[in-house]
Protein backbone atom coordinates (compact mmCIF):
# COMPACT_ATOMS: atom_id res chain seq x y z
CA UNK A 1 0.00 0.00 0.00
CA UNK A 2 1.41 3.23 -0.66
CA UNK A 3 2.39 5.81 1.87
CA UNK A 4 -0.66 8.34 2.59
CA UNK A 5 0.90 10.89 5.04
CA UNK A 6 -2.86 12.26 5.75
CA UNK A 7 -3.65 9.23 6.96
CA UNK A 8 -0.61 9.10 8.97
CA UNK A 9 -1.37 12.23 10.89
CA UNK A 10 -4.98 10.66 11.73
CA UNK A 11 -3.51 7.56 12.95
CA UNK A 12 -0.93 8.48 14.88
CA UNK A 13 -2.18 12.17 16.44
CA UNK A 14 -5.73 12.60 15.44
CA UNK A 15 -5.95 16.42 15.71
CA UNK A 16 -8.94 18.15 16.51
CA UNK A 17 -11.10 21.20 15.79
CA UNK A 18 -9.45 24.13 18.10
CA UNK A 19 -5.52 22.68 17.96
CA UNK A 20 -2.58 24.66 17.70
CA UNK A 21 0.02 22.52 15.65
CA UNK A 22 3.83 23.86 15.26
CA UNK A 23 6.27 22.04 13.13
CA UNK A 24 10.16 22.96 14.18
CA UNK A 25 13.27 22.31 13.17
CA UNK A 26 17.02 22.62 14.22
CA UNK A 27 19.37 24.89 12.14
CA UNK A 28 23.31 24.05 12.02
CA UNK A 29 25.49 26.67 13.10
CA UNK A 30 26.89 28.00 9.88
CA UNK A 31 27.15 26.73 6.13
CA UNK A 32 30.46 24.15 6.72
CA UNK A 33 28.26 22.51 9.68
CA UNK A 34 24.91 21.57 7.38
CA UNK A 35 24.67 18.52 5.35
CA UNK A 36 22.41 17.00 2.58
CA UNK A 37 20.68 15.09 4.34
CA UNK A 38 19.81 17.94 7.10
CA UNK A 39 18.58 19.75 4.36
CA UNK A 40 16.60 17.03 3.15
CA UNK A 41 15.05 16.91 6.85
CA UNK A 42 14.27 20.57 6.47
CA UNK A 43 12.23 20.50 3.30
CA UNK A 44 10.52 17.21 4.64
CA UNK A 45 9.28 19.32 7.86
CA UNK A 46 8.31 21.53 5.40
CA UNK A 47 6.03 19.23 3.22
CA UNK A 48 4.77 17.92 6.92
CA UNK A 49 3.83 21.22 8.22
CA UNK A 50 1.77 21.78 5.05
CA UNK A 51 0.19 18.32 5.16
CA UNK A 52 -1.32 19.86 8.68
CA UNK A 53 -2.54 22.48 7.47
CA UNK A 54 -3.99 21.10 4.70
CA UNK A 55 -5.83 18.79 7.63
CA UNK A 56 -6.52 21.30 9.65
CA UNK A 57 -8.36 23.38 7.03
CA UNK A 58 -10.44 20.22 7.22
CA UNK A 59 -10.65 19.58 10.85
CA UNK A 60 -11.05 23.36 12.08
CA UNK A 61 -7.25 23.12 13.99
CA UNK A 62 -4.23 26.28 12.99
CA UNK A 63 -0.59 25.22 11.81
CA UNK A 64 2.18 27.53 12.50
CA UNK A 65 4.44 28.59 10.00
CA UNK A 66 7.81 26.18 10.48
CA UNK A 67 9.36 27.52 13.99
CA UNK A 68 13.08 26.94 13.64
CA UNK A 69 16.13 26.98 16.46
CA UNK A 70 19.94 26.75 16.45
CA UNK A 71 20.81 23.26 17.02
CA UNK A 72 21.74 22.02 20.62
CA UNK A 73 24.55 20.02 19.39
CA UNK A 74 23.83 16.66 21.34
CA UNK A 75 20.92 14.17 21.89
CA UNK A 76 18.91 15.16 24.50
CA UNK A 77 20.90 18.30 25.12
CA UNK A 78 18.42 20.84 26.94
CA UNK A 79 16.76 23.22 24.41
CA UNK A 80 17.77 26.76 23.68
CA UNK A 81 15.93 30.07 25.28
CA UNK A 82 15.04 31.13 21.71
CA UNK A 83 13.49 29.92 18.54
CA UNK A 84 12.03 32.06 15.28
CA UNK A 85 8.60 31.69 13.87
CA UNK A 86 8.41 33.35 10.21
CA UNK A 87 11.23 35.39 10.78
CA UNK A 88 10.09 36.35 13.95
CA UNK A 89 12.45 35.74 17.70
CA UNK A 90 10.32 33.84 20.07
CA UNK A 91 11.16 32.96 23.59
CA UNK A 92 10.94 28.43 22.62
CA UNK A 93 9.60 27.31 25.50
CA UNK A 94 6.89 29.61 25.87
CA UNK A 95 6.10 29.54 22.53
CA UNK A 96 5.75 25.64 22.55
CA UNK A 97 3.41 25.79 25.84
CA UNK A 98 0.88 28.15 23.57
CA UNK A 99 0.49 24.47 21.33
CA UNK A 100 -1.23 21.75 21.52
CA UNK A 101 1.26 19.26 19.21
CA UNK A 102 4.54 19.96 18.47
CA UNK A 103 7.00 17.80 15.77
CA UNK A 104 10.15 18.14 15.85
CA UNK A 105 11.59 16.77 12.85
CA UNK A 106 15.57 17.68 13.72
CA UNK A 107 19.04 16.60 13.67
CA UNK A 108 19.52 16.14 17.19
CA UNK A 109 16.91 14.77 19.56
CA UNK A 110 14.99 16.55 21.67
CA UNK A 111 12.84 14.22 23.23
CA UNK A 112 13.92 14.79 27.19
CA UNK A 113 13.39 18.35 26.90
CA UNK A 114 10.05 18.03 25.15
CA UNK A 115 8.82 15.55 27.73
CA UNK A 116 9.83 17.97 30.31
CA UNK A 117 7.45 20.41 28.70
CA UNK A 118 4.96 17.81 28.38
CA UNK A 119 5.01 17.99 32.34
CA UNK A 120 3.82 21.67 32.48
CA UNK A 121 0.90 21.82 30.78
CA UNK A 122 -1.83 19.13 30.44
CA UNK A 123 -2.63 19.93 26.80
CA UNK A 124 0.54 19.43 25.60
CA UNK A 125 1.88 16.08 23.87
CA UNK A 126 4.99 16.21 20.97
CA UNK A 127 6.80 13.47 18.84
CA UNK A 128 10.69 13.46 18.41
CA UNK A 129 11.47 12.52 15.09
CA UNK A 130 15.76 12.86 14.92
CA UNK A 131 17.29 11.91 11.81
CA UNK A 132 13.98 10.75 10.41
CA UNK A 133 14.73 10.43 6.55
CA UNK A 134 12.13 10.37 3.94
CA UNK A 135 13.19 6.97 2.67
CA UNK A 136 11.12 5.89 6.16
CA UNK A 137 7.99 6.63 5.17
CA UNK A 138 8.29 3.44 3.19
CA UNK A 139 9.99 1.71 5.52
CA UNK A 140 8.63 2.30 9.65
CA UNK A 141 6.85 5.15 8.99
CA UNK A 142 4.41 2.79 6.98
CA UNK A 143 3.78 -0.25 9.59
CA UNK A 144 0.75 -1.60 10.88
CA UNK A 145 0.11 0.56 14.21
CA UNK A 146 -2.17 -1.79 15.34
CA UNK A 147 0.18 -4.72 14.64
CA UNK A 148 2.80 -2.57 16.58
CA UNK A 149 0.90 -1.12 19.42
CA UNK A 150 0.23 -5.32 19.93
CA UNK A 151 3.93 -6.19 20.34
CA UNK A 152 4.48 -3.05 22.23
CA UNK A 153 1.85 -4.39 24.80
CA UNK A 154 2.75 -8.06 24.69
CA UNK A 155 6.67 -6.92 25.31
CA UNK A 156 5.27 -4.34 28.16
CA UNK A 157 3.24 -7.66 30.08
CA UNK A 158 6.26 -9.74 29.72
CA UNK A 159 8.40 -6.95 31.37
CA UNK A 160 5.85 -5.59 33.96
CA UNK A 161 7.20 -7.10 37.22
CA UNK A 162 10.15 -8.35 36.19
CA UNK A 163 13.33 -8.73 38.38
CA UNK A 164 15.82 -8.31 36.01
CA UNK A 165 16.80 -8.84 32.31
CA UNK A 166 19.88 -11.10 31.02
CA UNK A 167 21.07 -10.58 27.88
CA UNK A 168 24.26 -12.80 25.94
CA UNK A 169 25.48 -11.21 22.62
CA UNK A 170 26.77 -13.04 19.84
CA UNK A 171 30.43 -11.44 21.05
CA UNK A 172 29.63 -14.29 24.07
CA UNK A 173 29.72 -11.26 26.70
CA UNK A 174 26.41 -10.91 28.56
CA UNK A 175 25.11 -8.10 31.05
CA UNK A 176 22.13 -8.27 33.68
CA UNK A 177 20.08 -5.52 33.43
CA UNK A 178 18.14 -4.74 37.20
CA UNK A 179 14.65 -4.22 36.55
CA UNK A 180 13.47 -3.83 40.31
CA UNK A 181 11.40 -1.23 41.23
CA UNK A 182 10.59 -0.16 37.77
CA UNK A 183 7.43 0.06 35.48
CA UNK A 184 8.02 -0.36 31.21
CA UNK A 185 6.48 2.36 28.89
CA UNK A 186 5.20 1.53 25.06
CA UNK A 187 5.94 4.13 22.69
CA UNK A 188 3.43 2.68 20.02
CA UNK A 189 3.04 5.48 17.27
CA UNK A 190 -0.09 6.16 19.62
CA UNK A 191 -0.45 10.99 20.48
CA UNK A 192 -4.03 11.71 20.30
CA UNK A 193 -5.09 14.85 22.49
CA UNK A 194 -4.98 14.13 26.30
CA UNK A 195 -3.24 10.83 26.08
CA UNK A 196 -2.83 9.65 29.14
CA UNK A 197 0.59 8.34 30.93
CA UNK A 198 3.69 9.66 28.72
CA UNK A 199 2.92 12.04 25.90
CA UNK A 200 6.25 12.03 23.96
CA UNK A 201 6.73 9.63 21.59
CA UNK A 202 9.82 9.10 18.73
CA UNK A 203 8.45 8.42 15.19
CA UNK A 204 8.84 6.08 13.66
CA UNK A 205 7.78 4.07 16.92
CA UNK A 206 7.78 0.81 17.94
CA UNK A 207 9.42 0.08 21.26
CA UNK A 208 8.69 -0.87 25.09
CA UNK A 209 11.58 0.32 27.14
CA UNK A 210 12.51 0.85 30.65
CA UNK A 211 15.34 2.44 32.94
CA UNK A 212 17.39 0.36 35.04
CA UNK A 213 17.68 0.45 38.27
CA UNK A 214 20.04 3.08 38.87
CA UNK A 215 20.59 2.31 42.47
CA UNK A 216 18.41 5.90 44.04
CA UNK A 217 17.26 4.14 46.80
CA UNK A 218 19.74 4.15 50.22
CA UNK A 219 21.45 1.14 50.91
CA UNK A 220 20.02 -0.68 47.97
CA UNK A 221 22.66 -0.85 45.52
CA UNK A 222 21.77 -1.54 41.78
CA UNK A 223 22.58 -5.10 40.57
CA UNK A 224 23.04 -4.07 36.47
CA UNK A 225 26.30 -5.51 35.78
CA UNK A 226 27.92 -7.15 33.11
CA UNK A 227 30.30 -6.34 29.32
CA UNK A 228 28.34 -4.22 26.88
CA UNK A 229 30.22 -5.16 23.36
CA UNK A 230 30.10 -1.92 20.96
CA UNK A 231 31.73 -3.03 17.65
CA UNK A 232 32.84 -0.25 14.64
CA UNK A 233 34.21 -1.74 11.66
CA UNK A 234 36.61 -4.38 12.76
CA UNK A 235 37.13 -3.23 15.98
CA UNK A 236 35.57 -4.54 18.70
CA UNK A 237 35.00 -1.89 22.40
CA UNK A 238 34.24 -3.63 25.63
CA UNK A 239 31.99 -1.58 28.40
CA UNK A 240 32.38 -2.55 31.57
CA UNK A 241 29.37 -2.31 34.18
CA UNK A 242 28.93 -2.21 37.65
CA UNK A 243 25.96 -1.38 39.84
CA UNK A 244 24.30 0.40 36.51
CA UNK A 245 27.08 2.42 35.88
CA UNK A 246 29.87 2.17 32.52
CA UNK A 247 33.22 1.58 35.15
CA UNK A 248 35.71 0.84 32.23
CA UNK A 249 36.12 0.99 28.02
CA UNK A 250 38.59 -1.98 26.70
CA UNK A 251 39.86 -1.87 23.41
CA UNK A 252 42.31 -0.16 21.90
CA UNK A 253 41.49 1.26 18.78
CA UNK A 254 39.44 4.92 17.83
CA UNK A 255 36.54 3.81 19.47
CA UNK A 256 37.48 2.61 22.63
CA UNK A 257 39.26 5.85 22.81
CA UNK A 258 36.52 8.06 21.72
CA UNK A 259 33.91 6.51 24.24
CA UNK A 260 36.64 6.50 26.81
CA UNK A 261 37.04 10.21 25.97
CA UNK A 262 33.02 10.81 26.34
CA UNK A 263 32.44 9.13 29.62
CA UNK A 264 35.56 11.15 31.42
CA UNK A 265 34.26 14.52 30.22
CA UNK A 266 31.38 14.14 32.55
CA UNK A 267 30.61 11.24 35.23
CA UNK A 268 27.16 11.13 34.43
CA UNK A 269 27.35 9.87 30.83
CA UNK A 270 28.44 6.57 32.63
CA UNK A 271 25.02 5.83 33.84
CA UNK A 272 23.43 2.93 32.06
CA UNK A 273 19.98 4.94 31.22
CA UNK A 274 17.20 2.48 29.30
CA UNK A 275 16.93 -0.79 27.89
CA UNK A 276 14.43 -1.61 25.34
CA UNK A 277 12.98 -3.88 22.96
CA UNK A 278 12.07 -2.34 19.36
CA UNK A 279 8.97 -4.45 17.57
CA UNK A 280 8.34 -2.64 14.50
CA UNK A 281 8.16 -4.99 11.78
CA UNK A 282 9.07 -2.41 8.89
CA UNK A 283 12.11 -0.86 10.47
CA UNK A 284 14.97 -1.53 8.80
CA UNK A 285 18.69 -1.13 10.10
CA UNK A 286 20.73 1.30 8.10
CA UNK A 287 22.82 3.00 10.60
CA UNK A 288 20.26 5.75 11.40
CA UNK A 289 19.04 4.87 15.25
CA UNK A 290 16.03 6.73 14.97
CA UNK A 291 14.76 3.16 12.93
CA UNK A 292 17.56 1.29 14.02
CA UNK A 293 16.37 1.26 17.60
CA UNK A 294 12.57 0.11 16.62
CA UNK A 295 13.80 -3.08 14.76
CA UNK A 296 15.66 -4.55 18.21
CA UNK A 297 17.25 -4.42 21.07
CA UNK A 298 19.10 -1.70 22.22
CA UNK A 299 19.95 0.30 25.85
CA UNK A 300 21.15 3.77 26.05
CA UNK A 301 23.38 5.60 28.55
CA UNK A 302 23.54 8.95 29.90
CA UNK A 303 20.43 10.93 30.61
CA UNK A 304 17.13 8.69 31.60
CA UNK A 305 14.75 11.43 34.00
CA UNK A 306 12.61 11.90 30.64
CA UNK A 307 11.93 7.45 30.30
CA UNK A 308 11.50 7.50 34.09
CA UNK A 309 14.79 7.27 35.36
CA UNK A 310 16.59 9.63 38.40
CA UNK A 311 19.03 11.13 36.01
CA UNK A 312 18.73 14.29 34.93
CA UNK A 313 20.25 17.77 33.59
CA UNK A 314 20.87 18.29 37.20
CA UNK A 315 23.34 15.26 37.39
CA UNK A 316 25.72 16.42 34.61
CA UNK A 317 28.69 18.80 35.32
CA UNK A 318 27.70 21.18 32.57
CA UNK A 319 24.19 21.50 30.34
CA UNK A 320 26.09 21.11 27.55
CA UNK A 321 27.44 17.61 28.58
CA UNK A 322 24.00 16.25 28.76
CA UNK A 323 23.38 13.50 26.50
CA UNK A 324 21.23 10.19 26.14
CA UNK A 325 23.13 8.28 23.37
CA UNK A 326 21.31 4.61 22.08
CA UNK A 327 23.77 1.61 20.76
CA UNK A 328 21.52 -1.25 19.17
CA UNK A 329 21.66 -4.48 18.61
CA UNK A 330 19.40 -5.56 16.01
CA UNK A 331 19.59 -7.71 12.97
CA UNK A 332 21.51 -6.25 10.56
CA UNK A 333 23.52 -4.32 13.27
CA UNK A 334 27.48 -6.06 13.38
CA UNK A 335 26.21 -7.85 16.96
CA UNK A 336 23.50 -9.51 17.36
CA UNK A 337 21.64 -10.81 20.69
CA UNK A 338 21.82 -14.42 21.26
CA UNK A 339 19.74 -14.72 23.84
CA UNK A 340 17.50 -11.68 26.21
CA UNK A 341 15.92 -13.45 29.15
CA UNK A 342 13.23 -11.66 31.94
CA UNK A 343 13.46 -13.29 35.28
CA UNK A 344 11.13 -12.81 37.48
CA UNK A 345 12.15 -14.77 40.75
CA UNK A 346 12.66 -18.46 39.33
CA UNK A 347 10.71 -17.91 36.44
CA UNK A 348 12.87 -17.37 32.79
CA UNK A 349 10.47 -15.92 29.81
CA UNK A 350 12.54 -15.88 26.83
CA UNK A 351 12.10 -12.67 24.58
CA UNK A 352 15.03 -13.19 22.14
CA UNK A 353 16.80 -15.92 21.05
CA UNK A 354 19.49 -15.99 17.78
CA UNK A 355 18.27 -12.72 16.69
CA UNK A 356 14.41 -12.97 16.32
CA UNK A 357 11.64 -12.56 19.17
CA UNK A 358 9.87 -15.79 20.43
CA UNK A 359 7.94 -14.13 22.86
CA UNK A 360 5.67 -13.13 19.75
Amino acid sequence: MAFDLRRLLIDVFDPQGGETVVVAVDLPWGPAADTAAWQARRAMAAEWRGAFAALGAERGFETWPLLTYPATGANNAELPAEGSVAGRPVGLPDELLRATLAVFMTEYSATAPLDGLTRLREDFRAASMPGIEKRMEQTALSADYREVARRCAVLAGAMEGADALDVRFSTGHSCRFDLRFRHPEVDDGALPRFKAGERVINLPSGETYVVPYEGERTDTPSRTAGTLPVRVGAELALLHVSANRIVDVEGEGPEAARLRAAFAVDPARRNVAEVAFGCNECAVVTGNVLEDEKAGFHWAFGRSDHLGGSVGVAAFARREHVVHQDIVYARGNPIQVAEAVLRHGDLAIPVIRDGDYVVF
